[in-house]
């Protein structure tokens, strides 16, 4: 079984390409992240910490696959979770392989910033929307008033998405807000035995390759693809994710043998 979490500002419906070149290999399971789709959209910036995402994520393992550990994929803001998911020693065990697309653990991120070399500076430089996203009203503005949607676009074009909601977009700041200060600041020592694949696109206007695939002290089992494209890799080209994750998770299998 393969559980995909979307990052922001998506919706569940990002993974309907690579859902459907995958269907053949496993049993698919999508759900939308709080904020985001269908799912609940708690006002409180609190309810979208990691821990509360985390819970989200065990309710539905334990719904879908009570008794077998499970594949995941994920991307941006799915990944950041993930990253935190697999890291926790009490869900190490329910996850078989994880497929990290284009997003970091927040606390790696701490460490990796606190080198303060080179590429510490240009990851900085590539987060500056975080700092946009952290303004109160004004980035919300943005997003109803179409101003950020032109700047993000200038960035990396991608395939229109009719599904995003103006919710998608307003609701997933407060992931930024609840998550992004105290991790970098406090970072924590997360490690995790699962095997990672963590893929880098290198056109990625957000996420450097080394904050990425530099993790090693932290997942030993890691195996790294830097790839040409850039963040949207899940919506631009699904038949390159369907085939990363496909041969990954054979990997991993053989491994179990």
């Amino acid at each position: 079984m393969l559980v995909c979490v979307h990052g922001y500002p998506d919706n569940a419906t990002l993974w309907e390409p690579v859902a459907e070149l995958l269907a053949d290999d496993f049993q698919v399971i999508t759900y939308d992240v709080r904020g985001a789709g269908e799912s609940d959209q708690p006002s409180r910036t609190s309810a979208y910490a990691l821990d509360r995402l985390q819970e989200d994520f065990q309710a539905v393992v334990d719904q879908v696959s009570p008794d077998r550990a499970v594949h995941v994929l994920a991307h941006d803001w799915g990944s950041i979770q993930c990253w935190h998911f697999v890291t926790a020693p009490d869900l190490q065990d329910r996850i078989a392989s994880f497929t990290s697309i284009s997003g970091p653990s927040l606390d790696h991120a701490g460490y990796f910033m606190r080198r303060r070399n080179r590429a510490a500076l240009k990851q900085l430089i590539h987060s500056w929307y975080i700092f946009y996203f952290h303004l109160p009203w004004l980035s919300e503005l943005g997003w109803r008033r179409g101003w950020a949607h032109r700047a993000f676009n200038r960035l990396e074009k991608q395939h229109p998405d009719d599904n995003r909601s103006i919710g998608d977009y307003v609701n997933g700041m407060k992931l930024y807000r609840a998550n992004v200060l105290p991790r970098l600041l406090r970072p924590a020592r997360r490690h995790t035995d699962v095997p990672v694949l963590a893929v880098s696109p290198d056109a990625d206007p957000f996420v450097t390759a080394p904050l990425q695939t530099e993790v090693a002290r932290w997942a030993p089992n890691l195996t790294v693809k830097v790839i040409r494209g850039g963040h949207w890799i899940p919506r631009n080209d699904p038949g390159l994710v369907a085939g990363l994750v496909r041969d990954h998770t054979r990997k991993v299998a053989r491994w179990e043998t």
